[in-house]
């Protein structure tokens, strides 16, 4: 077997470079916190209606599916920084249609769908430059240290966000929420496009005149030819069902489950929960990862959030519900981050974005399916049979992950030592 390799003594905490980076990115996810609560309550508000709240869940993941593969491929021949900068200006930009428009009342919700839908085609874009970015920005065995920091101070935020936004949509109005995570995004662009680091104004190396889709077609066979890759990538799709399906109907499972009312500061309280275990998740995984398989962490956690998920969909009280909430984002951020680190470790600087957002696709794909047919199912019979159809996606991935061996994959440290050695690189 090929021997760990020992990570470096220091965080990446350390490098002030990234300190500032994560700067921007605490600004940018403190207002994303906000928005989480404040659109689909404002969209519920305007139209009274679940599937068209569930829809905007859709729309927030769809653009994955129509641009990520060509994203990916784009975002390895661009300058990352500027990618992440310009499509964090764009974004604010967007967001602050929304309470102009409201306040000169011509509010619809086909605007608010226009604009999940720009911000959310332009996140692919970001996202698929922040995958390549971190790594170049650290160094990669420093990898799981950045997204695990990342993860906690956003979950953090999380745990605070909700509860603020709770407040702020009964007190204001959540058109204005919306506007104030449009200047967060403003505010956290300025910062990135003013970041610099040894390589950050290069761009992956690139074969001139190949063709875009042939570079599509490099990164996919990458990702299929690596078992790890491959499987926590496929199976992740049942979870996106579920994640997508359960996310997407927060706030109408509040009402009609729950029993709140729809201008309830208590809806908050269900994010923030979900906050809570999400942010346990982002402490605990760093030294999971360094005890257990990356295999046996994905089974477990398939298991963990299909019993909650179930569970959830039998409660009818907040009381019982937030637990259950804080269960469940614990487990499925675990599968997630788990995920995310694995590929960034194992796969080659020049392949990153497109590895990457191919593998959010795929394992993402189910998320606007599963919002939409959550949708659905909670209009025609209620969410509580909504929860229990979307539970069937995570019972097929833990079905999977049993029959081809998932639970065998390897810790992170000897992945990572096999990719430094050329065992995970593509022939």
């Amino acid at each position: 077997m090929t021997e760990p390799v020992p990570e470096r003594s220091t965080g990446a905490l350390t490098d002030p470079t990234y300190r500032r980076f994560l700067a921007a990115r605490t600004v940018a996810m403190a207002g994303n916190a906000l928005t989480l609560v404040a659109l689909p309550v404002l969209v519920y508000r305007l139209t009274g209606s679940a599937t068209l709240t569930a829809l905007i869940a859709a729309a927030e993941t769809a653009p994955y599916l129509v641009v990520g593969l060509p994203a990916g491929a784009l975002a390895d021949r661009w300058n990352r920084r500027r990618v992440l900068a310009g499509t964090g200006a764009s974004s604010g930009l967007a967001l602050l249609t929304v309470p102009v428009a409201d306040l000169l009342g011509v509010l619809t919700f086909a605007q608010l769908l226009g604009v999940a839908l720009v911000i959310s085609t332009l996140f692919v874009f970001a996202d698929a430059a922040s995958f390549g970015l971190v790594p170049q920005l650290v160094g990669r065995d420093r990898v799981a240290s950045a997204t695990s920091t990342l993860v906690t101070v956003g979950t953090a935020i999380g745990l605070v966000g909700p509860l603020v936004a709770g407040l702020l949509v009964t007190t204001t109005s959540p058109a204005l929420v919306l506007g104030i995570d449009g200047l967060a995004y403003l505010v956290a662009a300025a910062v990135v496009a003013r970041l610099r680091w040894p390589g950050s104004e290069s761009v992956p190396d690139a074969v001139p005149g190949r063709r875009l889709g042939r570079e599509v077609g490099e990164g996919l066979r990458y990702l299929w030819a690596m078992p790890v890759v491959r499987w926590l990538t496929v199976l992740g799709t049942g979870a996106s069902l579920a994640g997508g399906a359960t996310s997407g109907l927060l706030v109408v499972v509040g009402v009609e489950q729950l029993g709140l009312a729809s201008d309830s500061p208590a809806l908050g309280w269900l994010f923030a929960a979900g906050a809570l275990g999400t942010f346990v998740a982002s402490l605990a995984l760093p030294r999971v990862q360094r005890r257990l398989g990356v295999g046996l962490i994905t089974t477990a956690g398939y298991a963990v959030a299909l019993l909650a998920l179930l569970a959830l969909a039998a409660s009818s009280t907040v009381v019982v519900a937030l637990p259950l909430l804080a269960v469940l984002n614990f487990a499925m951020t675990t599968l997630i981050v788990n995920g995310i680190v694995t590929r960034q470790v194992v796969t080659p600087d020049h392949l990153q974005s497109r590895v990457n957002t191919t593998a959010r696709l795929i394992a993402w794909g189910g998320s606007p399916l599963g919002a939409a047919l959550g949708g659905v199912v909670a209009g025609a019979a209620g969410t509580p049979w909504a929860l229990r159809a979307a539970a069937l996606g995570l019972l097929a991935s833990l079905v999977g992950a049993l029959l081809v061996g998932v639970p065998r994959f390897a810790r992170l440290d000897v992945l990572r030592a096999e990719a430094l050695g050329g065992n995970y690189y593509p022939r």
